[in-house]
């Protein structure tokens, strides 16, 4: 990490930082955090606190009119024994809206993962530096967008300008929350998770509580949402609960109806959009618990199977099939008396054919093709003139 000679250094504050429920002050920096503390300390479960402090849809916004800009951070980089290499953390800039480059940053913490008991081991590292040149002499808006998979501490802020925040736009806010899929998974580029993509094409901000693993109804999740500024809001539910085998049935519905309410105390008029799960064959029929497949970590890939039972229906338990069915009935019931909630079901954005055009390459997770097809469609059902989140008629 080496500073460029006459660059203006610029302290790293909230005002600069877009997407982030709370920032910490840790003793390198800021840790952008995507649920706050009180939610944090009501759930001991390591992955939700990876997932939280991976900064998916978390971006520095600068006005400025400075040609070179570097960033000093320190990530946190994952390795798992026996699977392959994880890609490098991407950082995309953008001038004006528009994709202007793409980095990566060296060396960095280490997490070593155990994916047969979950143990880790915390390996430090040393920050590292980003330089991005050649931006256009001339007042701009200049995102960063922060790697959407890699625990990142913002260090430091240079430039060849001096820098302000970027003045608000009038935009609307749109806050998101759902699995890994929403989180990111294998998106090739921060702003190329499929929420990414969706809110770029609507021309809104975006919030992305997407959490690997976590989609789980929790209820400081809600709150946490309840309590976010937003006009636009939705709920993508269904796979974390299967594959996580978290519930039956019988506590599934009144969990949503909970999750809803939850929602509706901070948000009470804002479009609210229940998004049902996205076609995945492991799960359609076949409850979870799922696991690592042994037989893909041989063969040098990772994969995923279902280890439950299709007649494991019988006694609640749940399916992405039976959730599908369930979330429709429950926004059919809630819709009487709230003419702004919606539902969409998770097929219009990725069904049977598109799996066999694009399937989900480890059984689980879209690759990132995929991401642009679901963000494109997303953008198109709930954006577009007539969608439930579609700009208000002046």
């Amino acid at each position: 990490m080496t500073a460029s000679p006459h660059l203006i250094t610029t302290p790293l504050t909230a005002d600069l930082v877009r997407g982030a429920l709370e920032l910490e002050r840790t003793a390198h920096g800021l840790l952008p955090h995507r649920l706050p503390a009180r939610s944090r300390a009501q759930c001991a479960d390591p992955q939700l606190a990876l997932a939280e402090s991976q900064p998916s849809g978390v971006r520095l916004a600068l006005r400025t009119r400075a040609t070179v800009v570097e960033l000093d951070t320190l990530p946190t980089k994952r390795r798992y024994p026996g699977a392959p290499p994880r890609p490098e953390g991407v950082y995309d800039l953008l001038v004006d809206g528009r994709p202007h480059g793409r980095a990566t940053v060296a060396g960095g913490n280490t997490l070593v993962v155990d994916l047969g008991t979950g143990a880790t081991e915390h390996l430090p590292g040393q920050p590292g530096t980003l330089r991005f040149t050649g931006l256009p002499d001339r007042d701009k808006d200049v995102e960063i967008w922060l790697p959407h998979n890699e625990t990142t501490e913002l260090v430091a802020l240079r430039t060849d300008a001096p820098v302000t925040a970027v003045p608000g736009r009038g935009r609307r806010v749109w806050l998101h929350h759902g699995s890994s899929i929403s989180h990111g998974s294998d998106a090739a580029s921060p702003t190329g998770t499929w929420p990414a993509r969706a809110a770029s094409l609507a021309g809104v901000e975006l919030v992305n509580l997407g959490l690997a693993g976590s989609a789980l109804l929790d209820p400081f999740t809600a709150r946490a949402m309840r309590d976010t500024p937003a006009d636009l809001i939705s709920v993508k539910i269904g796979i974390n609960l299967v594959n996580a085998d978290l519930m039956r049935l019988r506590a599934f519905g009144p969990a949503v109806h909970g999750f809803l309410d939850t929602l509706r105390e901070g948000h009470p008029t804002a479009p609210l959009l229940v998004v049902s799960p996205l076609y995945c064959p492991l799960h359609e029929d076949t409850p979870g618990p799922c696991a690592v497949d042994p037989a893909a970590l041989a063969a040098g890939r990772l994969g995923f199977r279902a280890t439950g039972d299709p007649a494991e229906r019988a006694a609640g338990k749940l399916t992405l099939t039976v959730i599908r069915e369930e979330l429709s009935r429950i926004v059919r019931q809630r819709a009487a008396d709230d003419p702004h909630l919606y539902h969409l079901d998770g097929l219009d954005l990725y069904g049977e054919a598109d799996h066999a055009e694009l399937p989900l390459p480890d059984g689980l997770h879209p690759d990132a093709a995929t991401h642009l097809r679901i963000g494109d469609r997303f953008a198109a059902l709930a954006f577009a003139p007539g969608g439930p989140f579609a700009p208000a008629a002046r």
